[in-house]
């Protein structure tokens, strides 16, 4: 079972990593998995529509529906052209310097004023905070929460501020690992950061209008004061994605941008040593180093189960 130290109180049941998928996660392929499960071969398509296309080639005088195809060739290849998206690699991502578009700040974000009555959990202790926090997001399992120490926000968020985007494996077994990526928002209004994560092939196809599948957002209002920070987070459905992939975004995201070794114990010299490099492949991705890799990712992410 996948322990959150750091990250307390989640709302969510843990991850669980059977023995024989941490035997046979070694990753080897990066994959997207919705692609396996949609795509159809082109010659499935042809029988499904078979009759419909002998019926039009008919109506317009072919004698078959190769003749039909051979017809509207030029306006096939000229739709093809209108649609074809570049698709770059995620080291090619990573040389421009990082994903170099944004989604934008999420819409509508609520303040925790508008949540919780700031004024009578100043005088909660922290336990029953904690305790109110999570039953507020207990009744939906697409939903996340946590309530962290500010000790552990303020590494993460150091980090973000100079390396907002970063990519993100999901492990699925005898399918590889499946990319999302991950880009921090701030909003001084509403006195949040929220984290959005999507498929990254999601943006790769959309670009900008790309729609995340899961938003975690970070309430700050109560971090000088009490020294903790409220995380709620939403798991859209429909999208792809079930609250444990969710959930694993999340401990790698604490892992990767510092916030695992928050916790005021001392971190022993192979802890401290997976933790820089750790923090390596993040600067290197931001920076467009070529040192970045897949490879060295996904073996940084393996040693999470």
């Amino acid at each position: 079972m996948i322990r959150l130290p750091a990250l307390r109180h989640l709302a969510t049941k843990p991850v669980r990593l059977t023995a024989r998928s941490a035997q046979q996660r070694r990753w080897a392929q990066v994959v997207d998995v919705r692609f396996h499960t949609t795509q159809q071969p082109a010659q499935a398509i042809l029988e499904k529509y078979r009759e419909k296309l002998a019926r039009k080639a008919s109506q317009e005088g072919h004698s078959s529906i190769e003749d039909l195809k051979a017809a509207y060739a030029d306006k096939i290849q000229a739709q093809r052209k209108n649609d074809a998206v570049d698709v770059p690699s995620i080291e090619a991502l990573s040389k421009a310097g990082g994903i170099p578009q944004t989604e934008g700040t999420p819409a509508a974000i609520k303040p925790l004023g508008d949540i919780l009555d700031l004024e009578k959990v100043a005088e909660l202790p922290e336990k029953e905070l904690t305790a109110i926090w999570r039953l507020r997001h207990a009744s939906s399992p697409q939903t996340l929460c946590a309530v962290i120490p500010a000790a552990t926000y303020k590494a993460m968020e150091d980090l973000a501020r100079s390396s907002p985007f970063f990519v993100l494996p999901v492990p699925h077994e005898s399918q590889g690992a499946e990319m999302h990526f991950l880009q921090w928002t701030w909003d001084a209004a509403s006195k949040t950061s929220t984290v959005l994560f999507t498929q990254l092939v999601e943006y790769k196809t959309r670009g900008e209008f790309a729609q995340p599948h899961t938003t975690v957002t970070h309430h700050l209002d109560l971090i000088e004061d009490k020294g903790l920070v409220l995380m709620q987070g939403q798991v859209m459905e429909g999208r792809g994605v079930q609250p444990d992939h969710a959930k694993w975004l999340v401990m790698c995201l604490q892992r990767f941008y510092g916030g695992w070794e928050q916790k005021g114990d001392e971190i022993d010299g192979q802890r401290k040593e997976r933790a820089e490099e750790r923090k390596k492949l993040l600067q290197w991705f931001t920076n467009g180093d070529s040192r970045f890799s897949v490879e060295k990712l996904l073996e940084e992410a393996e040693r999470m189960g």
